[in-house]
């Protein structure tokens, strides 16, 4: 079996996401996908990737993955990374077609059959249209599309919301209500009426639900270690889960005052590249949950091995997911294959929203918990004709 025939997909609709589907001679296809600066991450796909792949046996993931790995920019999470992890994935799903296996049996089988997941409270727009979000308007649009516009539930009643995520099964909340501030001031202050402003959607969580759902505060990389410190010393009272990416990741010295200010457990992080960035980060010590994207530090195989490093040094994954629908499958296959893998991250705006316009076969989310899609490969499948919409921008590499 050989790899016949390279193509990604973008769609105009969602310009941040962007699909590789490898097709092998004998027709069986592989699809992956990651999320950011797309346009950037198909340039090298088709300029530096694609002449190495084609032609290869797509069960050699190990040998392609250390091939395809450029002299420049096989460090942090940037576009060659981001292009390698959509064909390494879009690799494991081809293999796990050909072979008649679901996708956690080629990363060693089931370590679990389900596994809790939380919900990140975005909105249906959320990094939809532009790879930033804006404060200025939090990306709402003011027409609901349906009962989930839980970016606009926490910002303005989070208590109705932690109740509605409680009756759902869905017992932790991911939320960023201090993002404002760090605009204003670049991070590097937060006034008292910020400061209550960004506190009161945990109060009014713990008042609503009290300890039945777990808080994550997911502060976006944006402040400076002593501002960093005040925000998790004003958090203590509402017990937060974890604080997550106070300060940038490869910001050692922010991390260690962090540690000094609080009790909750430091997560961090979705923007750290692959293995020996990883591996940089878990051996100093500040860091309790190991928060890698599957899209961005250069796909499962990379994924595999932080999470090795990670059992080493006692340390859980919890995988950031909050991209496109095929990636949250991978997410949920990797998770429920790895050993210590604590929790998943879901958007369920997503997840009951826009990912059905688009695939299928999603993994199964049931009373807080995620368990696999059923099928060989990721299970979960782009809809058929996506690569033939209206919208859709497509180039194709052939042998």
């Amino acid at each position: 079996m050989r790899i016949a025939r390279i193509e990604t997909l973008r769609l105009e609709e969602f310009p941040n996401l962007f699909w590789v589907r490898l097709t092998a001679d004998d027709g069986t296809e592989g699809v992956g996908e990651a999320f950011y600066g797309s346009r950037a991450a198909v340039a090298y796909i088709h300029e530096t990737a694609a002449d190495i792949i084609l032609g290869r046996d797509p069960r050699r993931i190990n040998a392609i993955n250390r091939d395809i790995t450029p002299y420049v920019g096989y460090s942090g999470s940037g576009a060659e990374t981001r292009g390698r992890s959509a064909i390494d994935m879009a690799l494991y799903d081809l293999v796990g077609r050909a072979t008649g296996q679901p996708m956690h049996d080629l990363l060693g089988g089931l370590s679990r059959p389900s596994i809790r997941v939380y919900n990140t409270c975005a909105g249906y727009r959320y990094v939809r249209e532009s790879p930033m979000q804006e404060t200025a308007n939090w990306g709402l649009k003011g027409d609901d599309e349906g009962p989930y516009e839980d970016l606009d539930a926490f910002l303005n009643n989070a208590g109705e919301l932690a109740e509605s995520l409680v009756d759902m099964g869905v017992t932790g909340m991911k939320i960023w209500p201090f993002d404002f501030a760090a605009e204003r001031t670049n991070g590097f202050d937060i006034s008292p009426d910020e400061m209550q402003r960004a506190i009161e959607p945990f109060a009014k969580i713990r008042d609503a639900v009290g300890d039945r759902i777990d808080i994550m505060c997911e502060l976006h990389g944006l402040w400076s270690p002593p501002v960093a410190a005040r925000i998790a010393e004003a958090l203590k009272p509402y017990s937060p889960f974890w604080i997550e990416d106070s300060v940038r990741a490869d910001n050692f010295e922010g991390l260690a005052r962090l540690r000094h200010a609080t009790n909750a457990q430091i997560t961090a992080s979705e923007t750290v590249g692959g293995l020996r960035d990883w591996t940089r980060l878990l051996n100093s010590g500040l860091v309790d949950i190991a928060m890698p994207d599957l899209g961005w530090c250069g796909g499962l195989t990379e994924a595999c091995k932080i999470a090795a490093v990670a059992e080493a040094h006692g340390i859980p994954m919890a995988p950031h997911d909050c991209t496109g629908p095929l990636q949250f499958a991978a997410s949920v296959q990797f998770v429920l294959a790895t050993p210590n893998a604590l929790i998943q991250e879901f958007v369920r705006a997503f997840y009951f929203g826009w990912y059905n316009e688009i695939a299928e076969n999603l993994p199964e989310v049931v009373n807080g918990t995620v368990s696999p899609p059923s099928g060989h490969g990721l299970g979960t499948r782009l809809k058929h004709g996506v690569f033939d919409r209206a919208d859709a921008e497509v180039r194709s590499q052939s042998l």
